[in-house]
């Protein structure tokens, strides 16, 4: 149809046929006068209506009357998809509703073009989330046209999952850097996120068979991180740094020990905090001195607190995988482990009360009424990191894992091993924190009772 010769929709002139459509619900009719050829050709509803083989009523001018039904609220968008059938180009611009009402009405009337169209709109447009439970409320009515529509929200086959997620967590363990900075951080947060179970399942589920390609890059990327994080402490202990002040080693570090916290969760997961582990034990004094070596470059704040309470979050997990026995360590490398974390966990947990008491003390006025305005320069610096620093929290089943963790190690070390621990523990300035009590008990009783329950040993030996 040339469109020089094509009709217009309500030419009653020219028109033979009157559509009639009808909503029972609130009994409003639109009447419009089509033309059967355009119909017939746009819509196998009406090719077929309009056919010999189905029996029509005849109206006034000898025009045919076709009865369509439809709910009230599709009355518009059928007779719009009326109004399509004499355009001479398919319309893309429908909005995501508008669309999937014109679908609807496209796909009751048999209009394959307009649905076509329709299903076109709706693959290729954004969404926003009410547009998505709107797509996904319409999906069974989408017919044919639903595989593509819906494309975008099946779940990603394993292939391409396990793809991103490989990527994603190379730059999250990468080195740090000034292009890292921004991208580094979302890829951790997707990257938990898809290996977090809450209201679904994990994205990825790594089975005993797939999973053994997908750890040994993880494992990869995780002893790239370490290693470059081990020239970093060795470089932060035996170089001196200019200007003396920058706390560019101070933010080094934090970023390097908040990868490894991060990285400690995901593996987790994986259940490959083996290796972590034993790298953290081995390598725990270098951390400490390159902790310490970073308060010492500038004037301890709450940055430095910060990173304190990083390492003390790794350590914690770490510790806890040993004292449950997913990782098994020789018995020095366990006393080493606890006499080094013991002294920095006391010392961090005392800083953080003192900043939490600095900032209550900053926060009345003083005597004077003089809301501190007679405060000298530095007071008021200082008070002004303790306030920073008391805000730097950090979850308290933290601190009570890495007690519990500490105490059940210490209790699988040789008896004079323990005696060695505990001694060092009694005389440091914060035993406060963490609180072996249980420990001590533990030692006493086993050390008294030991002849007695042990008795049995001397007679077997004196029987051979």
């Amino acid at each position: 149809m040339r469109a020089a010769a094509r009709p217009k929709i309500g030419d009653r002139a020219t028109s033979d046929v009157v559509v009639r459509l009808r909503t029972p619900d609130s009994g409003r009719d639109e009447w419009l006068y089509c033309h059967s050829r355009v119909l017939a050709a746009g819509s196998a509803y009406f090719a077929d209506r309009l056919s010999d083989a189905w029996p029509t009523c005849q109206i006034l001018d000898s025009r045919y009357c076709v009865e369509v039904h439809c709910r009230d609220a599709d009355l518009s968008s059928h007779v719009t998809a009326l109004r399509l059938l004499y355009a001479a180009e398919p319309v893309s611009r429908f909005g995501v509703r508008g669309a999937l009402s014109l679908l609807d009405a496209a796909a009751h009337l048999a209009c394959a073009r307009t649905a076509a169209a329709c299903a076109d709109y709706l693959e290729s447009a954004p969404w926003d989330e009410a547009d998505e439970e709107e797509i996904l409320a319409a999906a069974p009515r989408l017919g044919a046209h639903r595989a593509r529509v819906l494309a975008r929200l099946r779940p990603a086959d394993p292939a391409p999952a396990t793809a991103i997620f490989l990527s994603a967590f190379r730059h999250a363990t990468a080195a740090p850097s000034a292009a890292s900075r921004e991208l580094k951080p979302a890829a951790q947060e997707q990257l938990e996120y898809m290996l977090t179970e809450d209201d679904d399942a994990p994205l990825l589920a790594f089975g005993a068979g797939s999973s053994d390609a997908v750890k040994s890059q993880v494992k990869g990327c995780v002893t790239g991180l370490l290693n470059s994080f081990s020239n970093f402490t060795s470089s932060a202990l035996t170089k001196q740094r200019e200007p003396p002040c920058s706390g560019e080693l101070q933010q080094d570090l934090h970023s390097f020990v908040s990868d490894i916290a991060w990285v400690c969760q995901v593996l987790g997961k994986l259940e490959m905090m083996k290796f972590l582990a034993a790298y953290w034990v081995e390598a725990s004094s270098a951390v400490v001195a390159a902790v310490e070596a970073a308060a010492a470059e500038c004037h301890p704040g709450p940055e430095c607190l910060k990173t304190r309470l990083k390492v003390v979050e790794i350590s914690a997990k770490v510790l806890e995988a040993v004292a449950f026995g997913n990782v098994v360590l020789p018995a020095e490398k366990r006393r080493h482990a606890v006499s080094v974390w013991i002294g920095f966990a006391g010392t961090t947990r005392h800083l953080v009360d003192e900043a939490d008491r600095g900032n209550d003390d900053g926060d009345g006025d003083d005597e004077d009424g003089n809301n501190g305005d007679g405060d000298t320069e530095a007071e008021a610096a200082s008070a002004s990191a303790a306030a920073a620093a008391a805000k730097i929290g950090l979850d308290g089943e933290v601190w009570q894992g890495l007690e519990s963790a500490i105490t059940s190690i210490v209790t699988t070390l040789p008896s004079n091993t323990q005696a060695e621990v505990l001694s060092e523990w009694l005389q440091s300035k914060h035993a406060a924190f963490p609180d072996l009590s249980e420990a001590f008990d533990a030692w006493c009783y086993r050390s008294k009772v030991a002849r007695r329950r042990l008795s049995f040993l001397n007679s077997t030996n004196r029987a051979s």
